[in-house]
């Protein structure tokens, strides 16, 4: 029997919301664990945590990180990201005096940038996007997701973004519609996976609380649940979304997130240049621990 340090951990929650759980098993080294145990854990804790993250330190500010659902290994999960990094700083007072760490994942090396003390929040690099150009059929889409077409703002290009996942970012007319969507699971799994994506992303700036910027739900079938409560990768993707449609307004976009009217979650993304001078987006916000111990492992 193995025994790893566990924690469950709710990233992007506020005091009227669950936030997005996540699980997140700390190793000592990454030879600590198989492929085959991390997704078993991953299976075993379904409907518990949407994604497990598995963290082991491999330098003084680097880490290496790998994402599990019940499903398949992630490539990128961005709600398990905030919640690990967060709870690492939060509680360790010689990585608190880093501006910033280093994160090994499946799509390339992210910064984080350490907020706890000025915003008690942590802050990630998105991975590098990328756009595809076929899209499905609206008729489909609309069908898939169980809403009229009238539902879906034309204003507004509907596009396919990788920055983490690919993401199919739907436009919706109103509040009022965005909450009504109600998906089937395997329906919309099916669409997902002909239409090559990982999460479909809807939005609309029609919000519940004026102060915010845009409302978003993200379905998440191919991952083997219907909805993500709060999202990074998702919300990524949707900022580039933002950025290359001329839709970001001021210096940080504030996201609802969820399908409540008034216990949504919130996302937070900004926008930076890098170091070839391409515009980034970076996603953050805080988190709370709600379970802690050891997880055994058969």
């Amino acid at each position: 029997m193995k025994q790893f340090k566990f924690k469950k951990i709710d990233a992007f929650a506020t005091i009227k919301s669950d936030g997005n759980p996540a699980g997140y098993i700390l190793l000592n080294s990454a030879k600590d664990i198989t492929p085959d145990e991390m997704l078993q854990i991953a299976e075993e804790l379904k409907g518990f945590v949407n994604e497990v993250g598995y963290i082991c330190k491999i330098s003084d500010n680097q880490f290496d990180l790998k994402f599990y659902s019940s499903e398949r290994e992630v490539d990128f999960c961005g709600h398990a990201t905030v919640a690990i990094m967060y709870d690492l700083l939060k509680n360790d007072e010689d990585l608190q005096r880093l501006n910033s760490l280093r994160i090994k994942t499946n799509r390339g090396i992210l910064n984080v940038e350490n907020r706890i003390k000025k915003e008690n929040a942590v802050f990630i690099l998105s991975p590098e996007p990328f756009e595809k150009t076929i899209l499905p059929d609206i008729s489909d889409l609309a069908t898939s997701l169980k809403i009229k077409v009238d539902f879906i703002n034309m204003d507004f290009p509907i596009s396919i973004i990788n920055a983490g996942l690919s993401t199919l970012i739907v436009p919706i007319k109103s509040l009022k519609s965005i909450l009504a969507i109600s998906p089937e699971l395997k329906m919309l799994g099916e669409f997902c996976i002909k239409s090559g994506v990982d999460i479909i992303e809807v939005f609309t700036d029609d919000v519940a609380d004026k102060s915010s910027n845009y409302r978003t739900r993200v379905f998440a079938p191919t991952f083997g649940y219907i909805e993500d409560p709060a999202t990074g990768s998702g919300n990524s993707a949707f900022g580039y979304y933002l950025i290359k449609n001329k839709l970001w307004k001021g210096e940080t976009i504030t996201i609802e997130q969820n399908g409540h009217l008034d216990r949504f979650n919130i996302v937070k993304l900004r926008r930076q240049t890098d170091e070839k001078g391409r515009d980034r987006i970076v996603f953050g916000g805080g988190a709370i621990t709600r379970i802690e111990g050891t997880y055994f492992l058969q």
